[in-house]
């Protein structure tokens, strides 16, 4: 970069018209710049993600409608950590947890949701779209998610 400034220092100086100063000092200030804002992108790089990239992330598998077989693992012993689900099956599939914090929105066949955090107490969840589709979490403690309660505790 000194090297940059160097040359056209030194350009500047073998210019004589006051038109030709101004061009050279305005394209000088004009590198200045654009070498100052490269030089700050490259420090904002980051070797490790902000957020945790879906191949790092435990994965639920969506494997069809098959009640409590729908997913697997089932139970998944992820209490307390940050999921995918991956949808296996040929239908779309929108996975809500029973208490309705968490919905993963609609999951084309082959796609994978967005990471969720799943409550290190455990919980249970269901397709919206085919609600005899159930699975649970474990909780963090490696003990049984908290009574199901509700509509969507028996599937198919």
């Amino acid at each position: 970069m000194a090297l940059v400034f160097v040359l056209l220092e030194r350009q500047l100086s073998i210019e004589t018209t006051p038109w030709k100063d101004m061009t050279m000092r305005w394209h000088l200030l004009n590198a200045s710049v654009w070498l100052l804002g490269l030089a700050a992108l490259q420090g904002c790089g980051s070797d490790s993600p902000m957020t945790p990239s879906p191949t790092n992330t435990p994965t639920i598998n969506i494997v069809g409608q098959n009640g409590a077989q729908a997913f697997t693992p089932n139970p998944a012993t992820f209490g307390g950590q940050q999921v995918v689900f991956k949808n296996n099956d040929s239908a779309s599939h929108r996975i809500v947890l029973n208490d309705g914090s968490i919905d993963t929105g609609n999951i084309a066949p082959g796609a994978t949701s967005p990471v969720v955090a799943m409550p290190p107490s455990g919980t249970y969840y269901h397709c919206s779209i085919h609600p005899g589709m159930i699975g649970s979490v474990t909780a963090a403690t490696g003990g049984p998610p908290p009574p199901c309660t509700g509509s969507y505790c028996d599937g198919y």
